[in-house]
C-alpha cells in the first residue's frame, strides 16, 4: 500500500474541486501540531485522494503502523496494491529509515487514518526566568593584585524573550509525545518546552559568562546568532530532540539586573571614575613638572601652574605646591615695618630709612 502522486499542480489549484471527498487538513493553524483525519469507516479504500497542504507531512496509518507517508505538497492517490513511495521532501531519509519499522504500542485494531503534521516553524512562544540566575560579567572587570588576574563581577539577572521552534521527527513526536490522538494542541506541551527551554538557556548563560566570549551582561540581547550556535554545537536542547522538535530561533529581548546587582554596578562606575580622575590628574602632574623643567625661559611659570592644580585638586597629586622648586627669596628677607623695604637678613637697620630691624 502506497501513495501515489496524482498531479503536480499546488493545492491552491482549480484541481482541488475535482476531489469533494478527498482526506485533507485545512486547519492546521500554529496551535496545533498533529490531526487525525480518517473516513466515516475507519477505513482508507482504495483510490482515495489525499491532500498534503503547504508546511503539512502526512502518514497513513494502518493497524498501528505507519505504511506511507509524504512531506511534499501535493495531490496523492491511496493504492492499496503499491508500495510505499516515501516521496522525499524533507523527510526523505527519515520515512525510509523509521517509518516501515515504527510501531505504535496499543494502538485500536482495525483502524486506518491520515495523521498530518504541522512541520512549519511554531513561532510566539515567550520565556522568562522566574528567579534571577547569576551571571559573570566581564564588562567590569575586579582586579586582583596578588595574583596580578583579573575577575569578573557577579550579578544577579532575568532575562525574558521568545522562542520558535519545529517538528524535525514526526515518528518520534507521534511515538514520544502525540500518539494516535484526534488532535495534539502546542498548549498540551509548551510548559514542557518552557522548563526545557529555561534549562537549555541557564546552560547559554554559563557559556556567554565565560573567558571564551565574556559577553557583557546588558548586550545579551545582541548575541542571538552566538546563542543560537552555543545551542546547535552543544545540543542544548537534547530533549526537545528527543521527543522529535528542534529550536529554530531563540532571541533575548531584555535583560533585568535585581537591586543589589545594580547596586554593585553603580558602585564599580563610582569607584572607576574616581580612579581615572585621579589618574589623569597625575599624569597631567608629571607632565607639567617635565614641561617646567625643560623651559629655562618660563620655568617659574609653569611652577605657579603646578601649584595651581594641586590646590584645585584638593591634594589628590600629593602637595605638589611645596616641592623645593618654591620662590623662597620674599620669604628669608628682612621687611622694615617702617618703609617695607626688603633687607638682608643680616643687616640690622634698614638700608632705606635707617629704621632699626627685629
Amino acid at each position: 500500500m502506497g501513495l501515489i502522486k496524482a498531479a503536480t499542480s499546488a493545492i491552491g489549484s482549480t484541481l482541488k474541486d475535482q476531489w469533494k471527498e478527498a482526506i485533507r487538513c485545512e486547519d492546521m493553524t500554529n496551535d496545533i501540531l498533529m490531526v487525525k483525519k480518517t473516513t466515516p469507516t475507519g477505513v482508507i479504500t482504495n483510490k482515495s485522494t489525499i491532500i498534503v497542504g503547504p508546511g503539512q507531512c502526512a502518514i497513513i496509518y494502518d493497524n498501528g503502523k505507519v505504511i506511507d507517508a509524504t512531506a511534499e505538497e501535493g495531490i496523492y492517490e491511496f493504492d492499496s496494491s503499491s508500495s510505499p513511495s516515501f516521496f522525499a521532501g524533507q523527510f526523505g531519509k527519515t520515512f525510509k529509515e523509521m517509518w516501515q519499522r515504527f510501531t505504535y504500542n496499543g494502538a485500536t485494531s482495525k483502524q486506518q487514518a491520515v495523521f498530518f503534521f504541522n512541520i512549519k516553524e511554531i513561532i510566539e512562544n515567550k520565556f522568562g526566568t522566574s528567579t534571577p540566575i547569576s551571571f559573570q560579567d566581564w564588562s567590569h572587570p575586579i582586579p586582583n593584585q596578588m595574583t596580578n588576574t583579573i575577575t569578573p563581577l557577579r550579578v544577579q539577572i532575568k532575562c525574558f524573550g521568545k522562542y520558535t521552534f519545529k517538528i524535525i521527527d514526526p515518528a518520534l513526536f507521534m511515538s514520544e509525545l502525540a500518539g494516535t490522538a484526534d488532535v495534539y494542541k502546542k498548549d498540551e506541551v509548551v510548559e514542557q518546552l518552557r522548563t526545557e527551554v529555561m534549562a537549555a538557556f541557564q546552560n547559554v548563560v554559563n557559556e556567554l559568562g565565560t573567558e571564551k566570549y565574556k559577553v557583557p551582561v546588558l548586550e545579551m540581547p545582541s548575541q542571538t546568532d552566538e546563542i543560537k550556535q552555543m545551542m546547535d554545537e552543544d545540543v542544548f536542547d537534547e530533549g526537545m530532540r528527543k521527543r522529535g522538535m528542534q529550536i529554530v530561533v531563540f532571541a533575548v529581548e531584555s535583560v533585568t539586573l535585581d537591586d543589589e546587582s545594580k547596586a554593585k554596578i553603580d558602585n564599580y562606575e563610582l569607584s572607576s571614575n574616581a580612579y581615572m580622575q585621579q589618574g589623569k590628574l597625575v599624569d597631567a602632574y608629571a607632565d607639567a613638572v617635565k614641561g617646567a623643567a625643560n623651559n629655562s625661559n618660563g620655568a617659574m611659570n609653569g611652577f605657579m601652574g603646578i601649584g595651581m592644580m594641586n590646590m584645585a585638586s584638593n591634594g589628590i597629586v600629593g602637595g605638589a605646591a611645596t616641592g623645593p622648586w618654591q620662590n623662597t627669596e620674599k620669604s628669608t628677607k628682612k621687611t622694615c615695618p617702617k618703609c617695607k623695604a626688603l633687607n638682608d637678613p643680616t643687616d640690622k637697620f634698614c638700608s632705606e630709612c635707617g629704621t632699626k630691624l627685629e
